[in-house]
């Protein structure tokens, strides 16, 4: 029983922080769009609007490893224990 709890415990902490870094990336690119795509068009020769495509994809799949991962596994901990 003690090991479910620490086991929530963790999964919960691990979905915080990466919520946190997925809103963090989110807000920088609504924030500062322009600016980095045209610092990453230039160091990694992409054009910007192929940039876009590869920002909302990286979001996309983040997200979804976060939820797969780390919030789903912790829902269900709560609910069974």
């Amino acid at each position: 029983m003690h090991n479910t709890v620490l086991l929530s415990e963790i999964f919960g902490w691990m979905s915080l922080i990466n919520i946190g870094l997925l809103s963090l990336a989110t807000l920088a690119l609504i924030w500062m769009g322009e600016r980095i795509t045209s610092v990453h068009s230039k160091f990694f020769n992409v054009q910007a609007h192929q940039l876009k495509i590869m920002y909302m994809n990286y979001l996309a799949q983040y997200k979804l490893l976060v939820f797969v991962f780390n919030l789903v596994p912790y829902i269900v901990l709560k609910i069974v224990y």
